[in-house]
């Protein structure tokens, strides 16, 4: 036997065993099989925090800009940069929202901002005081908080919350996770370095 017909066979044999491992399964003729309407998602989602009770308001209309919502990369060479930097930086960007997941993320926010401007009036706005205020809405470590120098955000589960909370000032920030997050400091912080 030739060395071509002993890899044709081998090759036949391969791909009666990948039509047969694929064929395999619990489907039986003649019995119901339960099938869901939407496909199982290949991820874990995040877990939840500072969710509304209510329904969130209506999304805002696609005709009124926001002045969180990222700008798109610019295309070509734009002033004195390179002619590939949107492309070098594409890991610095943020995840789009829906118009639904941007008004899910604001009624979060208003959550945030409660908890947050309650403890700013008590002039606390220390670390712990921070962590407990969203702790509050059961924000914690598994939904991405990261804390410093008067920074915060959080994965609400949907939506990114980040801002600012000073003795002087709260700001606050509804965003998409980051592809390629400031390492060690969960998905809502924008990474300041190169890959």
């Amino acid at each position: 036997m030739s060395l071509s017909t002993q890899l044709s066979r081998a090759a036949a044999a391969a791909a009666l065993l990948a039509l047969t491992a694929t064929a395999c399964g619990t489907e039986h003729a003649g019995q119901p099989q339960a099938r869901s309407a939407f496909p199982t998602p290949s991820f874990t989602p995040r877990p939840k925090c500072a969710q509304p009770t209510g329904t969130p308001p209506a999304p805002p209309s696609s005709s009124s800009p926001t002045s969180s919502t990222p700008e798109p990369p610019q295309q070509g060479n734009s002033g004195d940069r390179p002619p590939n930097y949107a492309d070098n930086h594409a890991y610095r960007m943020s995840a789009e929202l829906s118009p639904a997941k941007r008004a899910k993320g604001e009624a979060s926010a208003a959550l945030i901002e409660s908890e947050l401007e309650r403890a700013r009036r008590e002039g606390d706005v220390s670390e712990k005081r921070i962590t407990k205020a969203l702790g509050n809405l059961g924000c914690g470590k598994q939904h991405g908080v990261y804390l410093w120098n008067g920074f915060y955000s959080v994965h609400t589960g949907d939506v990114c919350v980040s801002g600012y909370v000073t003795e002087k000032e709260l700001t606050m920030r509804v965003h998409g996770a980051y592809a390629e997050p400031q390492p060690g400091t969960g998905p809502c912080v924008e990474n300041r370095g190169g890959h």
